[in-house]
C-alpha cells in the first residue's frame, strides 16, 4: 500500500487530506464530548454529539450525491474544506453563546462532510491505474479513518487536558484548511468524461437519487452492499456512550474517553487491511465477510459492556471495530466495483445517508436507554440488536452469494 502512495501522487494528496482532517475531527470530538458531559451532566446530550456528526448528512446526501456526479469533484472538496474550517471556529463561542452553539457548529461540519464522502469515494476508481490499486487504495483509506481515530482521540484527550478544549477546536479548523490545500494538489480528473446528457444541467436531488435507486433495484449485489453497513449501524449508536462508559463506570476523565475512542480507531484501522486480504476481489466472499463482521462486532461489544476494568473493555472495543472497519471498507469497495461512474456519487451518498440515519437514530435511543437503565445494559441491548440484524443479513444474502459462486465456477 505504501508503494502505491510513492508512485501515485494524486492518491497521496487525497490520503494526506484525509489524515489531517480526521486528526482534527477526533481532537474536536473528544473535547466536545467532554465539554457537553461536564456542562450538562446528561448522557442523552452526550449521545447527541454523535447524532450531530451523522444526522445532518442524511438531509444533505441527496444534494451531495448530485453535486458529486454533476460538478468537478476536486473543486467541491476544496470549497467544502474551507467552509468546514469556518464552522469549526464557531465552537469557540460556547462560553458566550451557550453549549447549543457547539451542536450547531458540529451539524454544519457534518452537513458539509456529506459532500466529502461521495466526492472522494466516487473519484477513487478514476485516480488509480488498475483493480489491484483500487483494492489497495480502499484498504488504505479505510485504515486511515481508524488510525486517525486512534491517534486523534488519544492525542486529543491529552491535548485538551494540557491546552484546553478551545485549542482542540482551533486545531480542527486548521486541519480543514490543510485538507483543502492538499485536495487542490490533485492533478488527475476525479471523474470520467461526461457522455450522457443526464449528467449536465441543474441539480435535481429527488430525480437524481431516484436514478441511483433504480440502478440499485436492478442489481441485487448493489442492493446487498447498500444494506451491509446497516447491520453495523443498528448497534453503532452505542459508540455514543463510550465517553459515558469511561467516566461513569470506570471513573476516568478525558484521558479515559480518549482511550476508549482511540482503541476503536485501532480496530477500525486494522480491519480494512485484514478484510481486503480475506475477501480480495471475490464478491461472494466479500458479502459473506460483511455479514459475519457485523456479528463479531456485536459479540465484542457485549464483552466490553461486561468488562470489570477499562483495559479489558478497550480490548473488546478494538476487536469490535476491527470487524466494523472491515465491513465498512469492503462494502464501499464493492459499491465502487459495481456502480457506474455516472451514478457512483449518488450511490455513495445514498449509502452514507442510510447508515448515518440508522446511527443517528440508534444513538438517540442508546442515550435515552443509558439515561434510564444505565450504560452497561444499554450497550448489551443494542449489541444484541446488531447481532440479530447480522443474522438476518446473512440469511437474506445467501442466495446472492450462491449465484455469484456459481457464476465464478462457470467462467
Amino acid at each position: 500500500m505504501f508503494s502505491l502512495l510513492r508512485r501515485n501522487r494524486d492518491v497521496r494528496m487525497v490520503f494526506g487530506a484525509q489524515v489531517v482532517s480526521y486528526l482534527g475531527d477526533w481532537f474536536a470530538f473528544v473535547a466536545l464530548a467532554g465539554l457537553v458531559e461536564d456542562v450538562t451532566n446528561s448522557r442523552f446530550l452526550v449521545s447527541l454529539v454523535l447524532v450531530s456528526m451523522t444526522i445532518p448528512g442524511l438531509f444533505m446526501s441527496p444534494i451531495a450525491g448530485s453535486f458529486a456526479d454533476r460538478f468537478d469533484r476536486r473543486k467541491i472538496l476544496i470549497a467544502v474544506s474551507g467552509l468546514q474550517s469556518i464552522s469549526a471556529l464557531l465552537m469557540l463561542l460556547h462560553s458566550a453563546a451557550g453549549i447549543w452553539i457547539t451542536f450547531v457548529a458540529q451539524c454544519l461540519i457534518a452537513g458539509l462532510a456529506a459532500f466529502v464522502g461521495p466526492s472522494t469515494s466516487a473519484s477513487v476508481p478514476n485516480l488509480v491505474d488498475n483493480d489491484e490499486d483500487l483494492r489497495k487504495t480502499n484498504a488504505l483509506f479505510g485504515s486511515t479513518w481508524g488510525i486517525m481515530l486512534a491517534v486523534g482521540a488519544a492525542l486529543g484527550g491529552v491535548f485538551a487536558g494540557i491546552f484546553g478544549r478551545n485549542a482542540a477546536f482551533i486545531a480542527d479548523a486548521v486541519s480543514f484548511v490543510i485538507a483543502g490545500l492538499l485536495f487542490a494538489g490533485v492533478k488527475r480528473p476525479m471523474q470520467s468524461e461526461r457522455t450522457q446528457k443526464s449528467n449536465t444541467g441543474r441539480v435535481r436531488p429527488i430525480a437524481d437519487m431516484k436514478e441511483a435507486i433504480n440502478v440499485a433495484k436492478k442489481d441485487p449485489v448493489i442492493l446487498a452492499l447498500l444494506c451491509s453497513k446497516m447491520t453495523f449501524a443498528v448497534g453503532a449508536g452505542i459508540v455514543s456512550q463510550l465517553a459515558v462508559l469511561a467516566s461513569n463506570v470506570f471513573h476516568v476523565g478525558d484521558s479515559g474517553r480518549g482511550l476508549l475512542i482511540g482503541v476503536r480507531g485501532i480496530g477500525s484501522g486494522l480491519g480494512p487491511i485484514l478484510g481486503a486480504r480475506i475477501a480480495g476481489r471475490d464478491m461472494a466472499k466479500l458479502l459473506k465477510v460483511c455479514g459475519y463482521a457485523g456479528l463479531v462486532f456485536a459479540v465484542c461489544y457485549v464483552g466490553a459492556a461486561l468488562s470489570p476494568f477499562i483495559g479489558m473493555a478497550a480490548v473488546f472495543i478494538a476487536l469490535a471495530h476491527l470487524s466494523g472497519g472491515a465491513q465498512w471498507t469492503l462494502s464501499t469497495l464493492g459499491l465502487q466495483m459495481e456502480s457506474p461512474d455516472h451514478v457512483r456519487g449518488r450511490v455513495m451518498a445514498g449509502d452514507m445517508a442510510m447508515v448515518n440515519t440508522m446511527i443517528g437514530f440508534t444513538s438517540i435511543l442508546a442515550g435515552l436507554t443509558s439515561q434510564f437503565i444505565g450504560v452497561r445494559p444499554a450497550i448489551i441491548i443494542f449489541a444484541a440488536a446488531a447481532a440479530v440484524a447480522s443474522v438476518v443479513y446473512l440469511i437474506a444474502t445467501a442466495g446472492i452469494i450462491r449465484r455469484l459462486r456459481n457464476e465464478t465456477l462457470q467462467q
